[in-house]
């Protein structure tokens, strides 16, 4: 079964992938993402690797036969792809060079710039999944993309947001929380010329923080060579201040927002990239309970202004290390 069902409670759509509950918990001495395993080249730095067990297909199955007037399910379109990191199966992000992360942004751009360009398109997203707390089976280093059909609420929510913002105002809504953020400077971890890494005034994950460009862009084939250099730079240190926090691989997820594609209104829409880390400290899990799963209503059990001070630290911690690389 792969379908889409409608919930008219939400306005939105969910992907029903019945297959995907039989993947596998991969044995410890063979991966699949690996040189020698058969289904990836003998080398390579990064590459696209399409999903054994996607949720969206472009050839979708028609949807089983339980629609009714009330019930409504679509095709479940779309792409699902996995992108590795590296060949090398205990690598890290945070251990790769600035020069590598560079060519995984490059892989990003040009699998977002295909992705895109078909017709039933409406949002690309390119993110990571880290850690078993968060459900990980391949601990080979990889992200994912998704190509959905629809456009998911959430991101829908932050859409309208931005449009509404720019409608009332004529500004956007991102630059000017950017700026906000820079004046009372206390949340800014650490920043490069293009972009800056931020723990929200808002920010409902005790460890949460964004990456955001300091120039107005949609997409991130939008950026220039320079500026993709410095993303690298800065989501290989967003990943390596985590893991120096409490100095272990630090999970998290990590999800890359673009513009929505094939829309009207995107000028609106500003590049970031935010992380979810689901850790409140070095033993204890922030658990999404029912406040913020029923309700959609996040209380946040620290202070973001302490988690900065945390992270800088962190950031500081990392750096020093890794300031050869």
């Amino acid at each position: 079964m792969a379908e889409l069902r409608y919930n008219p409670f939400k306005d939105d759509w969910v992907m029903v992938a019945s297959a995907r509950q039989n993947r596998p918990q991969m044995p410890k001495d063979w991966c699949p993402f690996c040189p020698g395993s058969g289904r990836v080249p003998d080398e390579f730095d990064v590459l696209k690797y399409d999903n054994d067990f996607p949720a969206l297909s472009m050839e979708p199955p028609e949807p089983d036969d339980v629609a009714t007037d009330f019930f409504k399910t679509e095709k479940a379109y779309g792409k699902c792809e996995v992108i590795l990191y590296s060949s090398d199966h205990t690598v890290t992000l945070p251990q790769l060079s600035v020069a590598h992360v560079r060519k995984l942004v490059e892989l990003w751009c040009e699998r977002f710039d295909e992705l895109s360009r078909y017709e039933k398109s409406k949002y690309v997203m390119i993110f990571e999944n880290r850690g078993e707390v968060v459900g990980v089976t391949m601990p080979h280093p990889h992200g994912q993309i998704y190509a959905y059909p629809f456009l998911p609420k959430k991101v829908g929510q932050k859409f309208e947001s931005a449009k509404k913002y720019m409608a009332d105002r004529g500004r956007c809504l991102f630059c000017d929380w950017l700026k906000a953020e820079q004046a009372f400077h206390k949340r800014v971890i650490f920043e490069n010329e293009h972009f800056s890494v931020i723990i929200p005034f808002f920010a409902e994950f005790t460890y949460g923080t964004h990456i955001i460009s300091k120039k107005h862009k949609n997409f991130i084939t939008e950026f220039n060579d320079e500026e993709r250099t410095s993303l690298a730079e800065m989501v290989r240190n967003t990943a390596g201040m985590y893991d120096s926090l409490f100095d272990m691989p630090f999970p998290y997820m990590m999800c890359m927002f673009n513009a929505p594609v094939n829309s009207a209104g995107i000028e609106s829409f500003h590049f970031h990239i935010e992380f979810f880390p689901p850790m409140r400290s070095k033993e204890k899990q922030q658990f999404l309970a029912s406040s913020e799963t029923g309700a959609g209503a996040h209380c946040n059990p620290t202070a973001p202004e302490e988690k900065a001070e945390e992270l800088k630290e962190a950031y500081k911690k990392y750096v020093a290390r890794h300031k050869n690389d």
